[in-house]
């Protein structure tokens, strides 16, 4: 039986975003855009999707904006962030451990003429507030920080940083990809105080291809899409009906069980650390503060895709840091000030309430045979 521990990559969905799907697919079938009864039933379950989402976010429905996904929702933030504010403040700060999409989206913009502050963490691998705020000054436009690495499990100081930061400049937008904390820990709009969210549904038992974006009232964005007037007339196009159900299913699932899932998770973490620290050679990465979702590991002498495909041969599933990386150093780990030679050996081992102690089991077995197989073999 296979022991899939890469849940930060995306999640198996859940019995009820398949229910919603397979009805969507089946009976609501019509445009939301169109004017009769079959569009009406799938504009209906659309609007109670949003709000499903809104109500884990515990904001308003028409706060929500659907996306394709995180990505897209970080590019729409960011972007139309710049397009809307960036005219005169040309200023961005934006913290040095973000996920690609935040990352490459930045890039672009330097590109273009803005000045991008990318603030790392300090000598103990931690995120400092202060130093996030000394960075943001009246020229600020936009200020984005991620709340969960999705490498390391790190949280970051979003609320403390973004509270602060609005009360000095409250001209500054603030921005947070929350995929890997939404619904997984404190993650509503008071919690966050930020002006937009990403989220994304396949990170909570959701199917992959839907997303969405908070927008806090009085926000301006200019769009990265145009042809019609779906989504604000941010997001034009013919929404996905059947994605967007799963989505709002998915999250309403995850908030009625968040509770008991955290706590499953975090003792499923904790007997993760308990087996791999036992084993010589096993590095466990613990930063201050971390989601109990994600766990970030090296094995001293093996690389990690070395490893990971190892483990994948006896069916277990771990990643080597995103997988939006496919494999490539991020940069992420580095900035985290981990050693080159413990980056180059980390996997990234991540949990759902799902996971079993036999899939830890499996995983502590894999590593082991991995070290006598490839290290001491040698």
């Amino acid at each position: 039986m296979a022991a899939y521990l890469d849940n930060a990559a995306t999640t198996k969905p859940c019995a009820e975003c398949i229910d919603a799907m397979t009805d969507a697919l089946r009976n609501t079938y019509g445009n939301p855009s169109s004017l009769h009864r079959k569009g009406l039933e799938a504009q209906l379950v659309v609007d109670a999707a949003r709000k499903q989402v809104a109500a884990a976010l515990s904001c308003e429905p028409e706060r929500i904006l659907f996306t394709s996904g995180a990505t897209e929702s970080n590019n729409l933030a960011i972007f139309g962030t710049a397009g809307a504010y960036g005219k005169r403040r040309r200023k961005m700060v934006v913290t040095a451990v973000e996920h690609a999409s935040v990352r490459a989206a930045y890039d672009r913009l330097e590109e273009q003429g803005f000045t991008v502050v990318r603030v790392a963490p300090n000598t103990a691998g931690e995120l400092n507030a202060e130093a996030f705020l000394s960075e943001i000054d009246e020229n600020t436009c936009l200020a984005s920080m991620m709340l969960v690495n999705n490498e390391t499990g790190a949280v970051l100081p979003v609320r403390r940083t973004f509270y602060a930061a609005k009360k000095k400049y409250p001209q500054l937008i603030t921005h947070c990809d929350a995929v890997q904390g939404f619904l997984k820990i404190g993650c509503t709009v008071n919690e966050l105080e930020a002006d937009l969210i990403s989220i994304s549904a396949h990170k909570i038992h959701g199917a992959k291809g839907a997303g969405a974006l908070y927008i806090r009232r009085g926000i301006r964005l200019t769009p990265l899409l145009y042809g019609g007037e779906q989504e604000q007339k941010l997001r034009p196009g013919t929404e996905s009906v059947p994605l967007i159900a799963g989505f709002g299913a998915a999250a309403a699932m995850m908030r009625k069980t968040l509770s008991a899932r955290t706590e499953r998770v975090t003792q499923l973490r904790n007997e993760a650390i308990r087996q791999l620290s036992a084993i010589e050679g096993v590095a466990i990465h613990q930063p201050g503060t971390c989601s109990p979702y994600i766990l970030s590991a090296a094995v001293k002498g093996l690389r990690a895709e070395t490893l990971l495909h190892f483990l994948a041969e006896r069916e277990v599933y771990v990643s080597s840091g995103s997988a939006c990386s496919k494999g490539k150093p991020s940069g992420v780990l580095q900035a985290f000030r981990i050693p080159n030679d413990l980056a180059d050996s980390t996997i990234r081992i991540s949990f759902c309430a799902e996971n079993t102690a036999y899939d830890i089991k499996c995983l502590a077995e894999g590593i082991a045979a991995a070290q006598q197989q490839l290290i001491h073999k040698r």
